[in-house]
C-alpha cells in the first residue's frame, strides 16, 4: 500500500513540509496511485529520497541532489541499506555568500560556513549519527586532522554549543556530535603503527575541566605525523599528573583548559616532578589565557597547528607526515 508523508517524514527525520515541497519544486515525489486516496510512497520512493537527503548532508545543493536521486536505477535503489557515505563533498561552484542566521528551531547559526560544515549541522540535528560519522570520516581521509578540525568540526561544535546556550535546546545534539567527532578521531590514531617518538607525550586536562575532544583532535594530529600520545583524559587531578610525568619519563606534557575553572590549578602545574631533561609544557584552550601564575617556561598556544609545531618540536621530529 505504500507510506504516507507523515510516515516517510519521520523516517528521514524530516518536516512533512520538507517532503511536499522536494515533490512540487523537484519532482522527487511518491508515485503510487490509491483510488479515493493520496499518493503513497513505495520503497524505491523512500529510497530515492533517503539518498537525494543524504547526498544534502554532504553539502550537495537540493536541486543537485535530487537530479542525481532521479537518474539512479529505481530497482537499484529500492535494494540500497545502508547508503554509502563515501561521497564527494559538493563545491556547488561560486555562489553569494549566505547571511548568517539565528540558531533557533532546526537552524544552527554557522555563518561563512563550507558546504560540508552546513551539512554535517544538518546530520546532527537530525540525531543522524551514521551521516555524521560519515562526512567527519570522508573529510579525514581527504582532508587531514588539522583542517576538518579547524574548518568543520570547530565551525560546527560552536554552532551547536551557540543554540544550546541560547536556546536551553539541543543538547542531545552537541552529545551526538562529540561522540561521533571523539570516535572518527580516535580511529585516525589507532592507525598509527610505528612512532617516531622514543620519549612519550602525555595529554591531559586538569580537574574539574571536562573537556576532551580538543585532546583527541591533537592526538589524531600527531598521529598522522607519526608521534605517538599517552592519553590521561579529563577531570586528572594535578597528583595524578605529577606521578604520570614521574613515572614516563615525558617528554612534553599538554594539559587543555576550556573554562576559567580550571585556572585554580596552574599554581600546582609549578610542582611537576623535576627531571633533566624535563618535559615541555604546553597549554591550550581559553582557560589558561590571562593568568600570571603559570610556570615561566609554559607556551600558551593558539591553535591546532601552532600545537602540533609545538609538540613535534619539543620532541626534534620534523612534523611531516610520513605515513
Amino acid at each position: 500500500m505504500g507510506l504516507g508523508v507523515a510516515s516517510v517524514a519521520r523516517r528521514l527525520g524530516i518536516a512533512p513540509g520538507t517532503l511536499r515541497t522536494w515533490d512540487r519544486r523537484y519532482g522527487v515525489g511518491p508515485t503510487s496511485h490509491v483510488s479515493g486516496s493520496h499518493r503513497r510512497y513505495t520503497a524505491a520512493d523512500l529510497a530515492r529520497l533517503t539518498l537525494m537527503h543524504r547526498l544534502m548532508l554532504e553539502g550537495v545543493s537540493p536541486a543537485q541532489a535530487a537530479e542525481a536521486a532521479l537518474g539512479t536505477d529505481v530497482q537499484a535503489l529500492a535494494g540500497m541499506t545502508p547508503l554509502p557515505l563515501d561521497l564527494p563533498f559538493a563545491t556547488g561552484g561560486s555562489r553569494a555568500p549566505r547571511r548568517s542566521r539565528s540558531g533557533g528551531g532546526r537552524v544552527v547559526a554557522l555563518g561563512e560556513a563550507s558546504p560540508a560544515a552546513r551539512g554535517l549541522a544538518r546530520a546532527a540535528m537530525a540525531l543522524d549519527s551514521a551521516a555524521c560519522a560519515g562526512v567527519i570520516s570522508a573529510s579525514l581521509s581527504r582532508r587531514g586532522v588539522v583542517a576538518t578540525w579547524d574548518e568543520l568540526l570547530v565551525p560546527v561544535l560552536h554552532g551547536v554549543g551557540e543554540r544550546w546556550r541560547n536556546t536551553g535546546a539541543g543538547v542531545e545534539v552537541e552529545h551526538l556530535l562529540s561522540e561521533c567527532a571523539e570516535d572518527a578521531l580516535r580511529a585516525v590514531t589507532r592507525g598509527l603503527t610505528r612512532a617516531l617518538n622514543a620519549r612519550p607525550v602525555l595529554l591531559a586536562a586538569l580537574e574539574p575541566e571536562e573537556h576532551r575532544i580538543p585532546l583527541h583532535a591533537l592526538a589524531a594530529a600527531l598521529a598522522e605525523r607519526n608521534v605517538s600520545v599517552r592519553m590521561l583524559g579529563p577531570r586528572l587531578p594535578v597528583p595524578a599528573l605529577a606521578t604520570a610525568v614521574a613515572r614516563t619519563g615525558a617528554a612534553v606534557v599538554f594539559l587543555w583548559a576550556q573554562g576559567s575553572s580550571s585556572r585554580s590549578r596552574a599554581p600546582a602545574v609549578a610542582t611537576l616532578p623535576h627531571m633533566r631533561p624535563g618535559p615541555t609544557l604546553l597549554l591550550g584552550g581559553p582557560g589558561w589565557l590571562g593568568h600570571h601564575r603559570l610556570p615561566a617556561d609554559a607556551q600558551i598556544l593558539k591553535d591546532l597547528t601552532s600545537a602540533v609545531d609545538a609538540v613535534t618540536a619539543a620532541l626534534g621530529v620534523d612534523g611531516m607526515a610520513a605515513r
